[in-house]
């Protein structure tokens, strides 16, 4: 994979974006730095960004919905550029990056994290990885109380913020959650808040160790060893799939109790299959959670102000947008122990 850094100097009015031009092929470009916002949207300065599994899979060329090349970075706090009617100079923000028309029938019932015309920063259109950003003003949320560093984070964990609300978990239930990367510790965390009893499974003994020593999960379980066994023989009230892996959500169905959900948190490419008879046998549910709203976000702010989430155990590594380039592969070919790097800026 070659991973360069665009040498040529910066023009005036120019800024930095970290662009994915091609699979394989991550650079830091100059485009041109935004003056002027449209009405109804804000300037926004970039302060830290997430690097998530999307940017990775953007990298590697994996993304289902995606033209190159991106600008990519969507986990974003910022700093407003200049005053509006709704906000002041210098506030910070956290950034919803899913830009919805409001138009669709799923914006009009109240979901515009599914809206039918949905643009998300860093996939559909370029991301904050970069200076300077437009945003609608409704996709921006004062981060009261936030660090930079933490309102970058608010983003990832409201995905899994909002597939624990997807499943209307309750303290009787009991919750696996497949994948233990940072999208599946969100929804551990979230299903732990809600009082349930949650397990971890994963491949990795490294992100199963973690997931014990930095946060507390004493009932995780290694992909591939006898789950079903014992006070588990019943299944598991709420699966939630955060593994990105089509295999992985297949063997996810037979872990699945009499009456239970599936969330399907992760996207992927493939046809996912499943035994029909076994399905409707338990009368099981399927539930796709996609993104998250206002109210997610909300969520884990509250959370994070409260002391209920710990960001420190979440972050793994910070460094600055010109260091990137020269550790962005590094950082997708080994993701075992990397929780959450951010980017600042």
């Amino acid at each position: 994979m070659n991973i360069e850094q665009n040498k040529h100097p910066a023009a005036a009015q120019a800024m930095a974006c970290g662009t994915v031009v091609e699979p394989g092929l991550f650079r830091i470009e100059q485009r041109e730095l935004p003056v002027i916002a449209p009405e109804g949207w804000a300037l926004v300065d970039i302060a830290a960004a997430g690097i998530c599994g999307t940017d990775y899979h953007i990298f590697e060329g994996k993304h289902p919905f995606l033209n190159y090349p991106r600008v990519i970075g969507h986990e974003l706090s910022g700093r407003i550029a200049r005053s509006t009617g709704n906000w002041a100079e210098g506030e910070l923000v956290v950034v919803n990056p899913y830009l919805s028309c409001n138009h669709c029938r799923a914006c009009r019932r109240g979901k515009p994290n599914c809206c039918s015309s949905i643009e998300v920063l860093g996939v559909h259109r370029d991301g904050g990885l970069c200076a300077r950003i437009a945003v609608p003003e409704e996709n921006l949320y004062p981060a009261t109380g936030l660090s930079e560093i933490q309102a970058a984070m608010v983003e990832f964990l409201a995905i899994g913020a909002h597939a624990v609300r997807r499943a209307t978990l309750s303290a009787e239930d009991r919750v696996l959650v497949t994948g233990a990367g940072p999208i599946g510790l969100g929804a551990a965390l979230f299903a732990r808040l809600s009082g349930a009893e949650v397990h971890l499974l994963d491949i990795s003994q490294t992100r199963l160790a973690q997931a014990r020593e930095k946060f507390g999960f004493t009932d995780t379980h290694l992909a591939g060893s006898d789950i079903l066994s014992g006070p588990l023989a019943d299944g598991f009230d709420v699966v939630f799939d955060a593994t990105g892996n089509a295999k992985a959500i297949e063997a996810g169905f037979p872990l699945l109790a009499h009456g239970s959900r599936y969330v399907l948190v992760s996207v992927v490419k493939e046809t996912i299959s499943f035994s029909d008879p076994e399905f409707h046998k338990r009368e099981a549910q399927i539930i796709g959670s996609r993104n998250a709203t206002r109210e997610d976000f909300e969520t884990v702010m509250t959370a994070i102000r409260e002391g209920r989430i710990d960001t420190g155990a979440l972050c793994t590594l910070t460094l600055r947008l010109e260091d990137l380039p020269a550790r962005f592969g590094e950082l997708a070919e080994d993701r075992e122990a990397l929780i959450k790097a951010i980017v600042t800026l």
